[in-house]
């Protein structure tokens, strides 16, 4: 995926999760945080971020911030649309006979349902851009819907379907992901017992730069 109008600024501050202070050289500009999670590591002042101008009408910003890169000199993607639009790229060139997102599953709204032949898939999808000395974690703040997507796809694994979680990874050079019980100890627990039921945990490596986001490998933890 692709985004336009790319510009490169200077974090200033986060006055609240949805929009940021950025310095862009000759002026300073309030845009709005593609992401609502916390990003406290990355967002920090001085930083530098990325930013796209749509170019739609309605909006309060003319920008959206959607890449950091951190002190270490990594770039992450922050965009929380992001994954699930990667992901249905790489679907759409998986040769499945039928792919529909936002399927309704139970009371929950499950990211993809898939069809190949008479099999049923259901995956959903999760962004992690949370990095600790190489390795991916989630989430960065406790998700009680998460938890919930979770218990979704452990009854419909008993329910012969296909069931996986994806962690889609926005940056370069991790390879895996765990569960950040540090901050949700909860999903930790909830994503042991999907494991244990059969429910696949698959992560999806990416290459990030400021105007694109790319999924580059599939990895299922063993």
């Amino acid at each position: 995926m692709k985004y336009p109008n790319i510009t490169k600024a200077v974090f200033i501050k986060r006055p609240n999760r949805f929009i940021a202070e950025v310095d862009l050289g000759n002026s300073k500009e309030t845009v709005h945080v593609k992401n609502t999670g916390r990003c406290k590591e990355l967002l920090l002042p001085g930083a530098e971020v990325w930013l796209t101008a749509p170019g739609s009408s309605g909006r309060k910003t003319k920008y959206d911030l959607i890449a950091v890169r951190k002190s270490t000199g990594a770039l992450f993607n922050i965009d929380s649309q992001a994954p699930n639009k990667v992901m249905a790229e790489r679907l759409n060139s998986q040769g499945y006979d039928k792919i529909i997102p936002e399927y309704r599953y139970g009371s929950s709204r499950i990211d993809f349902y898939m069809e190949r032949g008479e099999d049923k898939y259901l995956l959903e999808v999760k962004g992690c851009t949370l990095e600790i000395n190489g390795v991916g974690y989630f989430p960065d703040a406790p998700t009680e819907r998460g938890i919930k997507h979770i218990k979704e796809l452990i009854n419909a694994k008993t329910e012969g379907y296909h069931a996986a979680i994806g962690f889609v990874i926005q940056v370069d050079g991790v390879n895996e992901v765990r569960a950040n019980i540090k901050t949700h100890r909860e999903f930790g627990e909830a994503l042991n017992e999907a494991k244990r039921a059969g429910v696949r945990i698959l992560f999806f490596p990416c290459h990030v730069c400021p105007e694109s986001l790319v999924i580059t490998n599939e990895i299922e933890e063993r």
